[in-house]
């Protein structure tokens, strides 16, 4: 009895880590942007049930990555120690984890916010998992579709609200998937080898390191432009267009630096971390400079 009580936590753990917290917890909060950026009303009940849904249905996509790619990960420091190619799971249980918590989730969705947000949620999912995630290890245009699950969380959450696809919305999903594209290729730089190990492709293995610092700049110069969109949208204020044109050229002349310097790995990772710095701020200053509705 002493055995099965100390297993349960350990059970309990590797279930949740399935669904990866910390990619879940930047969902969440894109998700909870769209809902205070658009405009309209929902109540606290159905805002939590939809932000819940929103999670669980993150987490079941997220869970059936780690079934799909439970061989995968066992060449991949970051992912070696995941419960499926350590061993401490059978595959099934991680199966049936995903499927079940889509089964909660969607349904939840609906119920929480409206059916064109759990149709949203729908397409993200089998997008992530029957797409995007076969695709990773043939083309390194896998990033591109990966990019669309990755872009609808904040989508989800204006739809949430207004129960329409509109102009305003659509900003913060371009915002969102232009942004992963930098993102995504500075992952790919400083873990090459990683990647090349696990039988992945990516932009670098495919097209090399220069194609890729140079790829990673044209994104950025399509980002910033698209980031003034919510201002010319009136959905934030002067004050937010100060920081995205202030961290978009931070980005930029980052990014310019590692492709005129043909700088390595260690550019490659300081860039990957200054992305999430990015996004935090562009994503604080739209909430805080939200333009009021009436």
């Amino acid at each position: 009895m002493n055995a099965r009580a100390e297993s349960l936590p350990t059970v309990a753990s590797d279930l949740i880590s399935l669904t990866k917290p910390r990619l879940s917890s930047l969902v969440l909060v894109t998700a909870a942007g769209g809902m205070w950026l658009a405009p309209g009303h929902m109540g606290a009940v159905n805002a939590l049930v939809t932000l819940l849904a929103t999670a669980g249905t993150v987490g079941a996509a997220n869970a059936l990555n780690c079934y799909w790619e439970r061989h995968s990960d066992q060449f991949m420091d970051r992912t070696r120690n995941r419960p499926l190619p350590s061993g401490r799971m059978e595959p099934a249980v991680a199966l049936w984890f995903g499927i079940s918590l889509a089964a909660v989730s969607l349904p939840a969705l609906a119920l929480g916010a409206n059916v064109l947000t759990a149709a949203l949620g729908l397409v993200a999912l089998l997008s992530y998992v029957l797409a995007y995630t076969p695709l990773k290890a043939r083309t390194s245009a896998a990033m591109l579709v990966g990019g669309v699950p990755g872009a609808l969380p904040p989508l989800m959450g204006w739809t949430a609200v207004t129960n329409q696809m509109d102009v305003g919305g659509f900003s913060l999903f371009a915002i969102m998937f232009l942004w992963q594209m930098p993102h995504f290729i500075a992952i790919a730089l400083f873990r090459k080898e990683e990647y090349r190990a696990a039988g992945l492709t990516s932009v670098p293995l495919e097209r090399g390191d220069e194609s890729s610092r140079a790829q990673l700049v044209l994104y950025l110069v399509a980002l910033i432009p698209m980031t003034l969109l919510p201002f010319q949208l009136h959905i934030a204020g002067a004050w937010y267009l100060a920081a995205a044109v202030l961290l978009g050229l931070s980005f930029l002349g980052l990014g310019a630096w590692g492709f005129f310097r043909r700088l390595g790995n260690t550019w490659a990772r300081q860039t990957f971390f200054f992305s999430l710095i990015y996004l935090t701020g562009l994503f604080a200053a739209l909430a805080l400079d939200r333009v009021p509705r009436e």
